[in-house]
């Protein structure tokens, strides 16, 4: 019996991983290139990104990866509509001008433009020492998280992929990784679902992004296609 949340089909995620780099760097294979991996908190758009990056390597291409995560906003934005707000959540939680003024931007540019992978560490509530990188003139930025296709940012990416989790599949991942944590709150988790919710309605991320990966089953991600891919 085929679990819930797990396809039938279950490819192997190298060729998967392969199929997707080969694919872009086919189109985007020279000059500076931006890649988006989003979906929900649970959808595991670091270590997809993290394989992404890494397939592209194999291939020969220079790439550098980021996270959103690394440009929070400090606490005191972030809940200033209430510790466990959706909308605060949605809203309120990253800094795009300091992402888009300090990474894709520089990162466009090209030549020796610096640019910054991070600029705030949210467990100290701080920003961070910058760490100022260039590379060539054709390389790849990979940068995943939540929110990637609103529709402030969806015209930064040259290529985007959308991490397809089922909802039901997505609060088990929630209660798990409630479970494990050093203070439990399970409360919190009806802030992520209520910000996806809000996020979903305003900016459709399924039907925007250039591909779609159902990745209930980590270990063999497979692409599906809408009828807007």
């Amino acid at each position: 019996m085929t679990q819930p949340g797990r396809a039938r089909w279950a490819p192997q995620k190298k060729d998967v991983l392969s199929a997707l780099s080969n694919e872009i760097l086919h189109n985007y294979g020279k000059g500076r290139t931006i890649i988006a991996i989003d979906g929900v908190d649970v959808a595991g758009t670091s270590a997809f990104a993290d394989d992404l990056a890494g397939a592209m390597r194999v291939a020969g291409q220079t790439v550098f990866r980021a996270s959103i995560q690394g440009f929070h906003r400090p606490r005191v934005d972030r809940y200033a509509r209430g510790r466990d707000s959706p909308e605060g959540y949605y809203r309120d939680s990253y800094d795009y001008l300091t992402f888009r003024r300090t990474l894709v931007e520089p990162f466009r540019m090209g030549g020796s433009a610096g640019f910054v992978p991070a600029a705030f560490d949210v467990r100290r509530d701080a920003k961070v020492e910058p760490t100022w990188l260039t590379g060539p003139a054709d390389a790849v930025l990979i940068v995943d998280g939540v929110f990637l296709n609103r529709p402030e940012l969806r015209g930064l990416w040259n290529y985007s992929i959308w991490l397809d989790v089922p909802d039901a599949l997505a609060e088990e991942r929630r209660v798990d990784r409630d479970r494990d944590a050093p203070e439990p709150r399970p409360e919190r988790n009806a802030r992520y679902t209520g910000a996806h919710a809000l996020y979903v309605a305003e900016s459709q991320p399924r039907t925007t992004a250039t591909a779609i990966i159902d990745n209930s089953d980590i270990e063999h991600p497979r692409r599906v296609f809408a009828d807007s891919c």
